[in-house]
């Protein structure tokens, strides 16, 4: 064993000890301080190291890598402002709970405070917003600080998947020689002799982290239990989902066996089948948000799933419903806002299972917290609901009855309305719904935010195929997005779809050169309204000024030239049939496209607001 020295030694234990962990890629953007991490990464045969040139793009390239896997993709970069382009997407991963491990290099301790060029205070960089910082030590070629080192990195992989799972930032000091450069005499030649354990470490993880999943105890479960089989009107509101991690999961031994949390957790959110088991033996419909991995997949054929609420959660249709018994809530908090402000205006018992025990529930109506694992709760309320299966009273089969009729009444309206409106008058939603009707199974579809998720939540109809639906729901920016779904793309052989807006599309040009850089093909759904359409839903469209230049904020630009300066297919749409064979050439096709489809968001706004006034008239009556 032998290193020229010991920066070398040091950044090659690190990586080293991240890839025993489970890590099987990382992100690295180009910098001087950071050079010994990178040479590490880039020569370890075991890991794939995607390249870019921004870090805020390399950050969220990494967190959706890590929304469709479940393990960290660590983040390399070097000293000064580089590192605080990371804060963007570790402020999302905190939010969202999304795994990510922080690498940051950093000028020796001397020069900090004293002036020196691109040095910064990066202690603590992140503030609250990572579950656990590190200020590593100088390196050293040491038995006792390597074995610390390599503790240090088991650790951040431990904390980064735990409960919640989150962002870990690791501080690592350098002092030059940065390059693999001889250094005679810096690191023992018989180290490896000396201080084999920290030397080569343990051959596997240096230490095992086993995470447990929180449990009721079997008096809370009785009484969860016995609420509900006592409940005529219940419902089961899943909201966006946390990514599953494999340490998280003791029903798996993917840590232990070597595999990655790609291979352990394939999609986030709950196993769809236990709740769709619940629904059946409680009689609950379920209310899933689109982002929340029970609206797609092949339990959506018989379990009761619910897609449309979004639109038809109003007084004129639901006014003179009776309220629910009982709610049982798991995710974060709901998209729809009519979802939100109904659960907050029931009359109901409403449980929120969350396994870190935190609040997530923004209306304040939650009647009791519990701190458990959702998924290994549910099954367990099965279990115990099924030993004592009784048949549904009719209040209850009334109940059900209600919401599936709504719902098919909903869709109905929509295939009415949509049939009626003329083909060059398209909306928004009606885009949103076809990439959703006519994504491939399987597929991975990531939407933006702003009306892209909305749209989603309104006009996405729950379908049988096998679809990952993802989002940045954490802080709900619209920084990144490209980014994101990206990484989310690369951990799969998936198709990738994206959708988004134009807005957000600018904001994140730079992480189109991921398609070239990293391999990545998708096909791009690009809804161009000309600025913040969003902005319509707000009162502040009646004050016009300022309205127009202050928050729509048209900006006339031509996105056309992104496809050569991508090495993007671009093409442009203005009908939805249009739209439809050009979707269906790009999913069919190499590469990546681009559709573009323009489309005045008034008007489309106004077409919304239209559907939504026809939906509840004909449901209502």
């Amino acid at each position: 064993m032998s290193h020229p020295n010991r920066n070398t030694l040091w950044a090659e234990t690190l990586i080293a000890e991240l890839v025993a962990g489970g890590v099987s890629a990382v992100c690295v953007a180009p910098g001087s301080r950071s050079t010994p991490l990178t040479v590490a990464a880039a020569d370890h045969p075991d890991l794939t190291v995607f390249s870019h040139f921004d870090e805020r793009s390399a950050a969220y390239f990494a967190l959706g890598r890590a929304r469709r896997t479940g393990e960290p993709t660590p983040l390399i970069c070097t000293s000064g402002t580089a590192a605080a382009n990371f804060h963007p997407a570790v402020i999302e991963a905190s939010q969202a709970r999304v795994p990510m491990v922080l690498l940051t290099a950093d000028r020796p301790p001397e020069l900090r405070d004293s002036g020196a060029n691109q040095t910064i205070d990066q202690e603590k960089l992140y503030g609250d917003a990572v579950r656990w910082f590190r200020d590593l030590p100088e390196p050293e070629p040491t038995g006792r600080k390597l074995r610390r080192l390599r503790t240090d990195a088991a650790r951040a992989i431990a904390e980064s998947t735990g409960v919640p799972a989150g962002p870990v930032h690791l501080n690592v000091p350098f002092r030059k020689p940065l390059e693999p450069i001889e250094v005679s005499d810096d690191v023992p030649d018989d180290l490896a002799e000396r201080e084999p354990l920290g030397a080569a470490g343990r051959g596997g993880p240096f230490v095992r982290s086993t995470g447990g999943r929180p449990t009721l105890d079997d008096a809370a479960l009785d009484r969860l239990a016995d609420d509900l089989a006592g409940a005529d009107r219940g419902l089961i509101v899943a909201g966006p989902a946390d990514p599953m991690t494999a340490a998280a999961d003791s029903d798996t031994a993917a840590a232990d066996a070597g595999t990655s949390a790609a291979d352990a957790a394939a999609s986030p959110g709950v196993d769809p089948d236990a709740v769709a088991r619940l629904a059946d033996l409680t009689g609950f419909p379920i209310l899933a948000d689109p982002l929340s991995g029970l609206r797609f997949g092949s339990h959506a054929d018989a379990a009761p799933v619910l897609g449309g609420y979004d639109g038809y959660l109003d007084d004129r249709v639901v006014g003179d419903w009776p309220d629910p018994e009982v709610v049982v809530r798991f995710g974060a908090s709901p998209t729809s806002k009519p979802l939100r402000n109904y659960l907050r205006d029931a009359d109901a018992r409403q449980y929120l299972l969350d396994p870190a025990g935190e609040w997530r529930d923004a209306t304040f109506t939650t009647t009791d917290l519990l701190s458990a694992d959702p998924e290994r709760t549910i099954r367990t309320l099965a279990e115990r609901l099924s030993a004592d299966a009784t048949a549904a009273s009719a209040d209850a089969a009334n109940w059900r009855d209600r919401w599936l009729a709504a719902e098919r009444d909903y869709w109905a309206a929509i295939d009415k309305f949509d049939d009626d409106l003329d083909e060059g008058e398209p909306y928004e939603g009606a885009v949103v719904a076809a990439a959703i009707e006519r994504a491939p199974d399987p597929a991975t579809v990531f939407v933006s935010n702003s009306m892209p998720v909305r749209d989603l939540d309104r006009f996405g109809r729950p379908r049988g195929a096998d679809l990952t639906a993802l989002g940045n729901r954490g802080a709900s920016g619209i920084d990144g997005i490209a980014s994101t779904a990206l990484g989310a793309g690369s951990a799969t052989d998936d198709p990738l779809v994206l959708v988004t807006g134009d807005l957000a599309y600018y904001h994140d040009m730079n992480g189109l050169l991921a398609v070239a850089r990293c391999g990545v093909d998708a096909t791009i759904v690009l809804v161009n309204n000309d600025g913040g359409g969003i902005f319509h839903l707000l009162p502040i469209e009646a004050f016009d000024p300022p309205f127009t230049d202050q928050f729509k904020t048209p900006h006339g630009l031509d996105f056309a030239p992104t496809g050569e300066l991508y090495g993007l297919d671009f093409s442009r749409v203005e009908t939805l049939s249009a739209f439809r064979d050009a979707y269906d050439a790009s999913l069919a096709a190499e590469g990546t496209q681009v559709i573009e489809f323009r489309i005045d968001g008034e008007e489309s706004h106004r077409t919304r607001e239209a559907i939504h006034d026809a939906v509840c008239e004909r449901l209502g009556r």
